[in-house]
């Protein structure tokens, strides 16, 4: 026995059923130049869908009445927008004819129920989009001192406290901060990366403040010269700015 005498029995082929998405085409009349501008409006609505789609010519529609049907020319007119011809499905003898004489397979006539395609069914209809509204949270107001060990967050706003920050107090927000009394404490604002946040305070005497990570200590606050003043805060690059107010 040859050695390749073994491959010659592993089958080369297999024969497999399947359900393959193929589009029909059914012919009420016989009309090419009215089947060319009429396609051609279709696949305008939706060039993908027909894009080298298969296509079976359904002609057992027919009336009898109709003439010969001109194959080749109807291939190329389905050719010209996308469509390639499989089969056809027939049952007049000149449909079958011609379509023998071209080498196209013949389908017997369809006796189930099809429905009509829509080329844009399943897409979704883009709206015109409208713009998100603006959420905007009420500045979150404190009118009581805040005491040492006392943590107050504005989340997604600005913090106001009318009155004194105590040392060991913490103000956070993820906007601006303004305090209308003495100032101690740590002071962080744009907590969540805000570098336009800014801290506006009557009497400047904290312990840290910060904007959007970016932060000074009372060591540096102290130097400062306007320590002890009402002083704005903003960023600048990395650098913290502080100003009379």
């Amino acid at each position: 026995m040859s050695q390749t005498e073994p491959l010659d029995q592993d089958p080369v082929f297999q024969l497999k059923g399947s359900m393959l998405a193929i589009t029909v085409l059914e012919l009420a009349r016989n009309d090419l130049e009215n089947l060319d501008r009429q396609l051609a409006a279709k696949v305008a609505q939706a060039p993908n869908f027909f894009s080298n789609a298969p296509l079976v010519l359904a002609l057992d529609k027919l009336p009898a009445s109709e003439g010969a049907v001109d194959l080749p020319g109807l291939m190329r007119v389905c050719r010209q927008h996308g469509l390639r011809t499989l089969a056809i499905r027939a049952s007049r003898i000149e449909d079958i004819a011609a379509a023998i004489a071209v080498d196209l397979p013949v389908l017997p006539p369809s006796g189930a129920r099809e429905r009509p395609l829509d080329p844009l069914e399943g897409q979704v209809k883009k709206k015109p989009e409208k713009p998100p509204e603006p959420t905007i949270k009420p500045t979150k107001v404190i009118t009581s001192p805040v005491r040492g060990g006392q943590q107050i967050y504005a989340q997604g706003c600005d913090l106001v406290v009318i009155s004194s920050v105590s040392p060991g107090a913490e103000l956070l927000a993820d906007g601006n901060i303004h305090v209308y009394g003495p100032m101690r404490g740590r002071v962080l604002a744009g907590v969540k990366g805000d570098t336009k946040a800014r801290i506006f305070c009557q009497q400047m005497s904290a312990e840290l403040v910060s904007i959007a990570g970016h932060y000074k200590v009372s060591e540096d606050l102290r130097r400062d010269p306007l320590w002890g003043s009402g002083v704005q805060v903003s960023l600048s690059g990395d650098v913290l700015n502080i100003i009379r107010l």
